[in-house]
């Protein structure tokens, strides 16, 4: 069991690593953004979700709702349903409450090592291994980065808000680049918020989930027909 603990670190070590530049930016977001250190802290603890702190930090800043924020934290985080559901199937039987336990840690890198791993199943130690470590750095270096923040000029701490979009911008580009799909998604969701927004019918946070909903569903209708086009043209070739 420990042997397995032991690999399940080490395989999770890239992973922390990989954080460390992510979790410190979030630190030091959170701090000119005005969460204290603890409510940084917790929001590593308890939500532990990168890209959706993100956006909370976003939303924070434009004084959204609580309730507002944590809508948009699920949907933005409803991939992990069908992650852990397909990770599953390759675990170790195990007590569901001790499942619950590292299923929380489950992120897209480390589902990635996991989903990867040769051996047919996965023993409950490993994958406690590969989450804790990724997870227990996620929150150290939040903390770091936002201490670090603290002790920045004031006027690099202002500065620092306007990294928030930049890093949307770079988390966002790389996905359009040859991915049609990605580039449709990011023009009809910026497109309805555009229309929402300046047409002030919803409040920020009602019209980043709206836009976000409304795009991903449009695009999946669009290419659903094409699928089906395709499909139906093809049968009609192969009938003839």
């Amino acid at each position: 069991m420990n042997n397995q603990f032991n690999s399940g670190l080490k395989s999770g070590l890239s992973i922390a690593i990989g954080y460390f530049p992510i979790a410190l930016t979030f630190g030091l977001l959170a701090k000119t953004t005005g969460l204290s250190l603890i409510e940084a802290t917790a929001m590593s603890i308890f939500v532990y979700a990168g890209a959706s702190q993100y956006i909370a930090l976003s939303l924070i800043n434009f004084g959204v709702d609580p309730i507002t924020i944590v809508i948009n934290t699920f949907i933005v985080n409803i991939r992990h349903f069908l992650m852990t559901a397909s990770l599953n199937e390759k675990m170790h039987r195990a007590p569901k409450w001790i499942k619950s336990i590292y299923a929380f840690g489950i992120t897209d890198e480390s589902f990635s090592v996991l989903a990867t791993r040769k051996e047919e199943k996965i023993t409950t130690s490993f994958a406690f291994g590969v989450t804790l470590i990724a997870y227990g750095s996620w929150v150290i270096f939040t903390a770091v980065g936002y201490v670090i923040g603290a002790n920045l000029p004031d006027f690099l701490q202002i500065a620092m808000s306007i990294a928030l979009y930049a890093m949307f911008i770079g988390l966002l580009v790389p996905a359009m680049k040859g991915n049609r799909k990605v580039v449709m998604l990011a023009a009809l969701a910026a497109a309805i918020h555009c229309i929402i927004y300046f047409g002030e019918l919803l409040s920020t946070g009602w019209a980043i989930l709206v836009s976000t909903l409304g795009s991903a569903i449009l695009v999946e209708i669009i290419y659903s027909r094409r699928e089906k086009s395709k499909e139906s043209h093809y049968n009609e070739k192969e009938g003839n």
